[in-house]
C-alpha cells in the first residue's frame, strides 16, 4: 500500500539553471535540491560553477534562464536590490576572504547588521553576539581587530557574524582555500558543529574528506552541469560515473604515479650519477 506521508519540500530548488558571462557558459542546466536540516556538498574541479550555484541562490548573480527557489522566495524573479536585501536576511553569505570590517572591532562586526539591517538593541544584538563568538571559540578577541588575528580566527569570527543574522540556511564558499593548513582544521570543526546541530548548511569544498563526513549529499560538478550526485556515501564510495571516479582519485591523493624504472635516471637518488650545471 503506497505511503501517504507527504514529502517536505526542499527550502532551496534550482532548475534548469543557466549563467553566461557574455559569451562564457558557466552554468548550463544546474538542478540541485537543499533540505531544511541538510549538510550539501559541491564538489568539483576549479572553474566548474561551483561558486556561481551559491552567488545564484543569494541573488548576487541573475541566471539567464532558470528558476531559483528559496522558501517561498521565486530568487530568479527579484528585480529590486531592496528584494534581495530581504532574501540575504534569511541566507548567510562566508566567503573564500573573510569580509571584515577592518575598522571594527571583532564584537562590532557582529553587531552592526543586526542593529542596523534587523532593527535589534544594542543590548539584545551584542549579548548574541558574545554567545555566537563563544560558540566559535572566539569571545577572548571580542574587542581586538581584524588585523590582530590570524587567517582562521577572522574566518571564525565571519562565521559567527553570518550567524548573528539568525539565517535559516548559510552558504559557504570555500571558506578554507586561503587558509594557512595549520588554521583549517579550527574552521572545519566550527562548520561540523554546525552540521550536527541541524544548520542547513551548503558548502562549496576541495576539503574531500571533510565533505564525505558531514554532507548529507554531494553534487560533482563539471563544465557547468551536475555529473552526479547522491548520498556522501554513494559519491565517495560508489561512484557511477568515470569522471567523479577521476576526480576523486586525483582529489584524494592518489594521482596516479609513473611506474618505476630501474635505474631511472630521474630519480633524486640517482641524480649524483650526473653534472648539472646552472
Amino acid at each position: 500500500m503506497p505511503s501517504t506521508e507527504t514529502v517536505a519540500e526542499p527550502l532551496v530548488s534550482l532548475r534548469d539553471l543557466h549563467l553566461s558571462f557574455g559569451s562564457n557558459p558557466v552554468l548550463k542546466g544546474i538542478d540541485l535540491d537543499v533540505h531544511r536540516g541538510q549538510a550539501v556538498s559541491i564538489i568539483g574541479p576549479s572553474g566548474s560553477g561551483k561558486s556561481t550555484i551559491l552567488r545564484c541562490i543569494t541573488g548576487l548573480l541573475q541566471p539567464q534562464r532558470g528558476s531559483i527557489r528559496v522558501g517561498t522566495t521565486e530568487v530568479h524573479t527579484l528585480a529590486q536590490e531592496s528584494q534581495r536585501i530581504e532574501l540575504r536576511k534569511r541566507v548567510g553569505f562566508v566567503f573564500q576572504q573573510y569580509n571584515l570590517f577592518p575598522h571594527l572591532s571583532v564584537l562590532e562586526n557582529l553587531v552592526i547588521a543586526p542593529r542596523k539591517v534587523l532593527g535589534r538593541n544594542r543590548a539584545e544584538a551584542e549579548k548574541d553576539a558574545r554567545a555566537l563568538l563563544a560558540k566559535v571559540r572566539m569571545e577572548h578577541k571580542a574587542d581586538a581587530y581584524p588585523g590582530q588575528l590570524s587567517g582562521g580566527q577572522q574566518q571564525r569570527v565571519a562565521i559567527a557574524r553570518a550567524l548573528a543574522m539568525r539565517p535559516e540556511l548559510i552558504l559557504f564558499d570555500e571558506v578554507t582555500s586561503a587558509l594557512d593548513p595549520e588554521t583549517v582544521g579550527e574552521v572545519l570543526t566550527v562548520i561540523r558543529e554546525l552540521t550536527e546541530e541541524g544548520m542547513t548548511c551548503v558548502l562549496v569544498t576541495h576539503e574531500m574528506r571533510f565533505a564525505e563526513e558531514i554532507s548529507d549529499i554531494v553534487y560533482f560538478t563539471e563544465n557547468g552541469v551536475i555529473v552526479e550526485h547522491g548520498s556522501a556515501a554513494q559519491i565517495f564510495q560508489h561512484p557511477t560515473s568515470e569522471r567523479t571516479q577521476e576526480f576523486l582519485r586525483h582529489a584524494l591523493g592518489d594521482p596516479g604515479r609513473r611506474p618505476r624504472v630501474a635505474n631511472d635516471p630521474y630519480l633524486l637518488t640517482n641524480l649524483s650519477r650526473y653534472s648539472l650545471s646552472v
